[in-house]
């Protein structure tokens, strides 16, 4: 199912495939997705499942989903810790982030997983 939804008055293209949609018509607490993009020496885009969203951008979409957008930051730069979450992160004090927001967001689960990314091109 694809729509779109408005997040800081931009337009956020939402994809969510018919095996996502059978699964959270099955759950009973909603859906918490995450859009970190992460600073550092170098930029990640990263989609992470959460019990509750803190982000400072936050969505509900429905009873099942809430969607959230996150720009995070290290205080030191290692391209080790671009492989995971270490250095501790800390939110990105960012100027304008509806410049920020990305331009689509698609959801799947497979094999047992939520697996989801986001982006600003158009997807391929």
């Amino acid at each position: 199912m694809k729509q779109t939804l408005e997040m800081l008055g931009k337009s956020l293209a939402l994809e969510t495939t018919k095996a996502a949609e059978k699964h959270l018509a099955k759950i009973d607490k909603p859906l918490c997705l995450e859009m970190e993009l992460y600073f550092s020496c170098l930029i990640r885009k990263q989609v992470r499942v959460r019990e509750e969203l803190t982000s400072p951008f936050l969505m509900d979409v429905s009873d099942k989903l809430k969607i959230g957008f996150r720009p995070v930051m290290t205080k030191s730069c290692s391209v080790s810790s671009c492989e995971g979450d270490a250095p501790p992160l800390s939110d990105f004090p960012i100027e304008n982030p509806e410049r920020y927001i990305p331009h689509w967001l698609k959801i799947d689960f497979k094999k047992g997983k939520w697996v989801s990314e986001f982006g600003y091109a158009t997807p391929l």
